[in-house]
């Protein structure tokens, strides 16, 4: 089977399937915090943290990169198809508070930026989260993929974008799965508590902050250490999508929550499989289905509290 290479050193490709919610407003920090796993708070202007929206029963219905650009506006980039319905069930809870919810996509340029690309706009090395204001624009430091440097850059629409080569939206793709930092898309959404996608682990929930919906069961899976399932890294030479069911033999054992084609050959996925699942022959399909390599993270998974 191939080995995966580092991406191109110089990159910039448009994620279309990424959105933005534009929060803004003198309480948009107060409602913002009270509503996800994150600390809104305390995230200074021109600062960026990943974050997830839950149901009531804990579960992901949307996961966000999260950037606030002054005191009063917060930009949510989201999967576009989770969007709407998370946009609307959070304006059900604004009550009385001063700020304005909008889909700003429409207004908003996003390029996704690989290798040299990132670097240029990044200090060497830059922590995901790390961000750069260039005037109106921000470049947002992600998770790496294979030693790959990856950042996200926002601007209002309209403003040129960084020089840089036209990249492959495959490539994108394939990075953002290779960084092991779940996208929740409609298919997944709602089924899963953030440690099982491994939320927690890339710094996505805070759980010394005040109370959200879902807390309660977020931290009763973290302290009581109740998580039974986690999220892996897979490669296999079958095709994968979001919402395909893995198995052992005949049994169904775990869920992809995150796939792109390789530019080596195969498929890489994100799944979700039990703690103690990973031994033997997993499957795309019972019995005779493509094979999956379960692939280390590239990160370390949080230790229970």
């Amino acid at each position: 089977m191939p080995h995966a290479t580092p991406a191109p050193v110089e990159d910039a490709t448009l994620p279309t399937h990424l959105g933005v919610i534009q929060a803004r407003g003198p309480d948009a920090a107060d409602f913002l915090h009270s509503q996800l796993t994150q600390d809104m708070l305390h995230l200074g202007a021109g600062q960026a943290r990943l974050a997830a929206y839950l149901s009531p029963k804990g579960r992901v219905l949307a996961s966000f990169l999260v950037l606030r650009t002054d005191p009063q506006e917060f930009l949510l980039v989201c999967h576009r198809s989770v969007l709407a319905s998370t946009l609307k069930r959070l304006a059900l809870f604004t009550l009385h508070a001063q700020l304005t919810l909008h889909d700003a996509t429409e207004g908003m340029q996003l390029l996704g930026l690989l290798g040299g690309t990132a670097q240029s706009l990044l200090p060497a090395g830059a922590n995901p989260g790390l961000c750069q204001t260039l005037g109106s624009a921000h470049a947002v430091a992600l998770h790496p993929a294979d030693g790959c440097m990856r950042a996200l850059w926002l601007a209002p629409a309209g403003k040129p974008p960084p020089a840089a080569p036209a990249g492959d939206a495959a490539q994108w793709l394939w990075s953002e799965v290779r960084s092991g930092v779940v996208t929740i898309s409609q298919p997944v959404a709602n089924a899963f508590v953030p440690q099982m996608l491994n939320l927690e682990s890339v710094g996505a929930v805070d759980f010394h902050k005040g109370c959200y919906p879902g807390q309660e069961v977020v931290a009763r899976s973290q302290f009581r250490g109740s998580v039974k399932r986690r999220t892996y890294l897979a490669h296999s030479q079958g095709a994968l999508a979001v919402g395909d069911t893995i198995f052992r033999a005949e049994d169904s054992v775990g869920t992809v929550v995150q796939a792109a084609p390789s530019p080596h050959g195969g498929h890489a996925a994100l799944v979700v499989l039990p703690i103690d699942g990973t031994e033997g022959e997993l499957r795309t399909a019972p019995s005779n289905g493509a094979l999956l390599q379960i692939k280390p993270l590239p990160y370390t998974l949080a230790a229970g509290l």
